[in-house]
């Protein structure tokens, strides 16, 4: 065989790992059905902006192995992600803290703001959350729930509030000081240059086939190399003989502003109300603090996934919880396949975790 591993997909984790395991001294094959590297956090340059082409890809995370080594092949800025809601035309800091306790009550110190919510806590009576409509109002109270979380969730997910698991919204950022800094990981920011030159860099000396469609010719493709690492949709490997797998899809509306120098003030700007029919905004130069002439911005609208769709995010309600166990048993079974990544292991990772994951496969995979 011509190759020691055959890497499907060129994303993070496909990236991640065909680095690892070729400085290794393995022969690695890299091939993306798509005509660019980087899948998801691919970024291309429109009139100077890095435009995040598949939605806002914003690095985060308190470890310092994942950030040491992604700073291998880029230099990072200092953005901060700090969203702005708009619901019917009134502003929001996100995520909830102090500003935004003020900008929905008037209130000035967290006392104010911890009564209020604890009194609206309270009156739910809410002891064991069953949804994410229980879970939230047992976190920040109805207010700020009917106002920033209920029709926002609702558009993102195409499904009632109370029809999705409670564990949706656990991690639900709430702050009682005034910081809008989304995140609590020690290390953020964004690839001066962007995420395709990150990708680039990371691949430099590995062979990679674009416009390689793996499924066009599976029989050909595995024979190129003794083990297969895979991290496209598991159920798809599988022709899908369990069933599809759901998923959540996103549709973006991107359009270049011409001798707009400043469309909405900041990078990201989510649209809280249902009759708004897209999520967020995001206007890409602010990733980088761009002063161009022009300004890009992206519209997201969210939509169920069907077959031939780009899938994004994995619904991970007990049906699907199910399904995917059983792909995963016979993926147990593949012994010459390694199944990496969000879409292989059907689980919301950040890209954080992409790579984390993937380095401890290339380690894993290099002891072995």
């Amino acid at each position: 065989m011509t190759y020691d591993y055959l890497i499907v997909g060129s994303g993070l984790a496909g990236a991640v790992v065909g680095h690892c395991l070729s400085r290794a001294g393995k022969r690695c094959l890299v091939i993306d059905k798509r005509p660019h590297i980087g899948g998801n956090v691919y970024t291309e340059e429109v009139r100077g902006i890095q435009v995040h082409k598949y939605g806002a890809h914003i690095f985060h995370t308190g470890n310092r192995r994942v950030w040491n080594f992604v700073n291998r092949f880029a230099e990072f800025n200092r953005y901060t992600n700090s969203p702005v809601a708009n619901y019917k035309g009134r502003l929001y800091n996100l995520p909830f803290n102090m500003n935004t306790f003020y900008q929905m009550w008037g209130v000035t110190t967290p006392l104010q703001a911890a009564e209020r919510i604890g009194r609206q806590r309270a009156e739910a009576g809410i002891a064991e959350p069953r949804n994410l409509e229980e879970q939230a109002i047992s976190l920040v109270g109805r207010d700020i729930y009917h106002t920033l979380v209920k029709e926002y969730t609702e558009k993102q997910w195409g499904r009632k509030a109370t029809e999705l698991p409670p564990f949706i919204i656990r991690r639900l950022p709430v702050r009682f000081t005034f910081d809008n800094n989304y995140f609590n990981d020690r290390y953020q920011g964004i690839p001066i240059g962007g995420y395709t030159r990150l990708v680039e860099r990371m691949l430099e000396g590995v062979e990679v086939r674009l416009n390689a469609d793996y499924f066009s010719d599976r029989v050909y493709f595995d024979s190129l190399a003794a083990r297969v690492i895979y991290t496209g949709e598991i159920d798809r490997y599988f022709d899908y003989r369990l069933g599809h797998l759901e998923y959540r899809t996103v549709r973006f509306e991107t359009e270049l502003l011409e001798g707009v120098e400043n469309y909405q003030g900041n990078a990201v700007v989510n649209y809280t109300d249902a009759e708004t029919p897209y999520t967020r905004i995001i206007e890409h130069k602010h990733f980088e603090f761009g002063q161009q002439p022009d300004t890009v911005i992206s519209r997201e609208y969210s939509q169920e996934w069907k077959p031939g769709d780009e899938p994004y995010y994995p619904v991970n309600d007990e049906r699907n919880g199910r399904l995917y166990a059983a792909y995963r048993a016979l993926a147990a079974e593949e012994k010459n396949v390694v199944f990496c990544g969000r879409l292989a292991e059907y689980r919301y990772y950040d890209m954080h975790q992409v790579i984390e994951r993937a380095l401890d496969l290339a380690e894993e995979l290099n002891r072995n």
